[in-house]
């Protein structure tokens, strides 16, 4: 059998180029930063982004763009089609529905906003306390929250507008007395999960404070779900606002938003179909937009996406 003979010179390091090296241990990244990658290879996600700033954009300085006021009524120009004066026409009263619109956008997008970011802070909280701690205080809070859970959504929020003075702030109250729950499951199931964790028990045996374990370490490693949830909840709310709007059980007069104004086009709606249209079309635009983000988000951040 022959022998191999080895010498020192086999044994040195190859001379590579440092940026050649990198490309083959391949550069290392963040959970979030390779998430974000992700995303961005989802081009019907990046376009819900872009429709989503936009209508922000439009919502926050449409109205000025147009040179009209949301509530100026003028009746001799009723009904007006759509021109180069008006440029989504006007409604029974004369008023200018592109500015009408943009300023309803404000308002949809306040209350959807809102409502959700409510939904998220009670949610998370809710959820995050039930799952860390347990045994019968997880029975006592998922117990209420399933009672809450148990009464229609929809018939709790006209009841409370019925019974409550209507405004913008009484109709985010109804829509986040049971919308938090939705939000409150899924931050507990992940904190179930994650509590018996090695860096969880590392920290609470170097005496970290059961506030710091949850706030500190579990609830940021939930914030995957938390995201694409929050996402999903805002086009939830936008049309919950303008299905009782479009019931006169929303946002009262003189301020418009996409309900208010479906509601008053519906009457003259086989003569003046564009007065439906526009509040319609942004509503149904402006879900879909949300939808779609938080599809490709809920890709993006799911960790058996990951390579």
């Amino acid at each position: 059998m022959s022998q191999v003979h080895l010498r020192d010179s086999d044994f040195e390091p190859i001379q590579i180029d440092q940026k050649e090296a990198e490309k083959i241990a391949g550069q290392s990244t963040s959970y979030w930063k390779d998430a974000w990658r992700r995303f961005r290879k989802n081009k019907l996600a990046l376009a819900g982004i872009v429709i989503i700033i936009l209508l922000a954009f439009m919502a926050l300085f449409g109205e000025t763009i147009s040179g009209q006021n949301y509530r100026d009524n003028d009746l001799m120009n009723a009904n007006k089609p759509p021109s180069a004066e008006h440029w989504f026409g006007t409604d029974n009263l004369g008023r200018d529905i592109f500015a009408r619109t943009w300023y309803g956008a404000k308002i949809s997008l306040f209350i959807g906003l809102m409502a959700s970011l409510i939904d998220l802070i009670i949610g998370v909280i809710w959820g995050a306390v039930a799952g860390f701690f347990g045994g019968k205080v997880d029975e006592y809070m998922m117990r209420i929250a399933d009672v809450l859970y148990s009464v229609p959504y929809l018939l709790v929020v006209i009841l409370l507008m019925v019974v409550m003075k209507q405004g913008l702030w009484t109709l985010i109250i109804a829509m986040t007395i049971t919308g938090w729950i939705n939000m409150a499951r899924i931050v507990r199931g992940q904190v179930m999960q994650l509590r018996s964790e090695e860096y969880v028990m590392a920290s609470k045996s170097l005496g970290a404070s059961d506030f710091r374990l949850l706030f500190k370490h579990l609830v940021p490693n939930t914030m995957g779900p938390i995201i694409v949830t929050l996402t999903l909840t805002i086009p939830s709310a936008i049309f919950t606002e303008a299905f009782l709007s479009y019931l006169g059980l929303g946002v009262p007069a003189p301020k418009a938003s996409w309900g208010t104004m479906s509601s008053d086009a519906l009457a003259s709606f086989q003569y003046y179909p564009y007065q439906l249209f526009f509040p319609a079309f942004f509503i149904c635009l402006t879900m879909l937009a949300f939808n779609i983000v938080g599809d490709g988000l809920r890709d993006a951040l799911d960790p058996k996406e990951r390579k």
